[in-house]
């Protein structure tokens, strides 16, 4: 039985995120391993300050897994860390380019070893985009290819951020079949290990879920 799954809206490690004290729980965690990958480019270091912040108040030390780049992740030692972590959180605001670095690696073989293994594995803001397969390209509202640690399920994070009309028009253009979640900030979409999907956080009444074009509910939801 895997871990707990969270695709968090953005807004992470901030007040409302009640979510993260509920992971910690239930996967035991002393460490959450966080991988700023998906903002390589725009002061990862900040995210981590952040980080450090949130869960130091939580009684949980973060650990960093430097990967930037596509050869930061074919690193034995980041994979290694990976594999042994209780809770792993990917964070940034490039869907693509945590695409790019982390696709068929060592690294993220390694988180879903660990993940597999009974470890939480979060996504947050992009993190919380490529875990699925398809992927909202937030860029333009249309679909593509992600990680695939789901496949039934795609995720618009920020949802508070979108106009009515992008969101309709990625509502129009989603696979027959396909759940499409939109999360916003300080609010996570959680898959618990024994599959059923609920949300928590700040703003769990503004999570909105649609399936064939109709609004559905988390617990219809079969990733």
């Amino acid at each position: 039985m895997t871990g707990y799954l969270a695709f968090v809206g953005g807004g992470e490690w901030t007040d409302g995120c009640t979510f993260d004290r509920t992971l910690i729980d239930a996967c035991g965690a002393t460490e959450v391993a966080v991988l700023p990958t998906g903002s390589a480019y725009e002061n990862p270091d900040r995210l981590l300050v952040q980080a450090r912040a949130w869960f130091a108040d939580l009684g949980v030390e973060v650990i960093e897994v430097p990967v930037l780049r596509r050869t930061d992740a074919m690193v034995a030692e980041h994979a290694a860390a990976l594999r042994r972590a209780r809770f792993i959180y990917l964070a940034g605001a490039s869907a693509m380019h945590l695409r790019a670095v982390l696709k068929d690696t060592p690294v993220f073989e390694a988180v879903l070893e660990a993940w597999a293994d009974g470890a939480a594995l979060a996504g947050t803001n992009a993190g919380a985009d490529v875990l699925c397969n398809p992927m909202v390209d937030s860029r333009g509202g249309a679909f593509t290819v992600g990680l695939g640690v789901v496949s039934q399920l795609a995720v618009i994070p920020r949802l508070e951020e979108w106009s009515h009309d992008k969101v309709h028009r990625t509502v129009e253009l989603a696979p027959r079949g396909l759940a499409l979640a939109g999360v916003p900030t300080r609010t996570a979409l959680l898959r618990e290990p024994g599959g059923a999907w609920r949300a928590e956080g700040a703003r769990v009444d503004e999570v909105s879920v649609f399936v064939d074009g109709r609004p559905a509910t988390a617990a219809d939801l079969r990733a």
